[in-house]
């Protein structure tokens, strides 16, 4: 039985489900992301939702603040499924370096060397941009396209590596990703709004100071506490996103060329920007993980030894060829000139016994 694709993947990637799921190589580090967004949401369920949903002129109605925590955990879970178990757009390896791009340079009788060009120009928008070639990969790289150390590819409109995720983010997954980090931001915020709602609940219930409420729910104080500490990270990152959406650049573009105030030949303007982002529709992988092999058989390549061997042979016969003509040539000359001394003396002898 022919093996698959993914079953023979030179990248880094942890496939599942047959290929149907692709991850980074550290996708262990999703149980952590996993943890943290559940295990808050899950305090807040028992030790804070609980008690609201007797806080509202509606019995029934309370019993909303809680289901909406649980939905919208669900659907940041999803979202983070989303951006770490699909392809982010991984350019295929060649299998051979480009032949149009080979350049020879012989030097005597020594077999040929390679020369090959580093970078090569293409047009984007009417503007020459300058592209790389990965000795990894054997491509030219694509426009906005970089080589992942940890997962080992190329990928297309690289934004960067996110260890939280355990996978790149690029041109198929990024998308997801600003969803599922937003989405986090608006978690944190509701939480934190809700624990507060809570605590402002037992200070009006007991009429007491905020430090007593505190002391009645502890939950609500950490929880409070570590909403505070991820709005930091997920609301900072939120913001940052939305920049680099709206000028049309990736994270690891702002960070490279940041010092270069270069041009940004993407950049269409902030709406537009932001349409290419959301509503355009996502390609298609570029990469059938889940299909057979396609085995093609190449005859055994020539080594160097054996063409300089065959070419050695090839001008040894013909040295030796042209050395027989020269010999036969030699004794065809020698073989008249015996003859002609031959008749010469014989016309000598001749002419002796006549005077004699």
């Amino acid at each position: 039985m022919a093996k698959r694709v993914y079953e023979v993947w030179k990248g880094r990637n942890k496939f599942f489900l047959g290929g149907r799921l692709i991850f980074g190589p550290d996708a262990k580090s999703l149980l952590a992301t996993f943890s943290l967004i559940t295990v808050p949401v899950i305090i807040f369920c028992i030790f804070v939702g609980r008690h609201l949903r007797h806080e509202f002129p509606s019995y029934n109605a309370g019993y909303v603040i809680s289901v909406a925590a649980i939905i919208f955990t669900i659907f940041v879970l999803a979202l983070l499924l989303l951006t770490s178990s699909r392809d982010p757009g991984i350019v295929p390896r060649n299998s051979h370096p480009p032949e149009e791009e080979f350049r020879y340079e012989a030097g005597g009788r020594q077999t040929p060397t390679l020369q090959f060009p580093r970078t090569k120009e293409v047009m984007v928008n009417g503007i020459a941009v300058r592209v790389k070639y990965c000795d990894t990969c054997m491509l030219y790289r694509p426009p906005r396209c970089s080589h992942c150390s940890i997962c080992n590819n190329c990928v297309e409109r690289f934004d960067h590596h996110c260890p939280w995720v355990g996978q790149c983010i690029g041109l198929r997954n990024y998308r997801f990703f600003f969803l599922f980090v937003s989405s986090a931001t608006l978690l944190c915020i509701y939480i934190f709004s809700m624990s507060a709602l809570y605590i402002k609940i037992l200070m009006n219930d007991y009429e007491s100071t905020v430090w007593k409420a505190m002391k009645e729910s502890p939950a609500s104080v950490v929880l409070m506490a570590y909403c505070f500490i991820s709005l930091w990270f997920v609301g900072g990152l939120t913001g940052f996103h939305l920049y680099l959406i709206g000028s049309n650049q990736t994270t690891y573009e702002n960070f490279r060329y940041r010092s270069d105030n270069r041009y940004n030949v993407y950049n269409r303007g902030c709406l537009n920007n932001f349409l290419e982002v959301f509503c355009t529709k996502i390609k298609p992988s570029r990469n059938k993980f889940r299909d057979p092999i396609q085995e093609v058989q190449q005859p055994p390549p020539t080594t160097a030894r054996e063409s300089a061997t065959d070419d050695g042979g090839l001008e040894d016969r013909r040295v030796k060829v042209e050395d027989d003509m020269d010999i036969g040539g030699d004794l065809l000359k020698i073989s008249q000139r015996h003859n002609i001394d031959g008749i010469e003396s014989d016309i000598r002898s001749r002419g002796n016994d006549e005077e004699a």
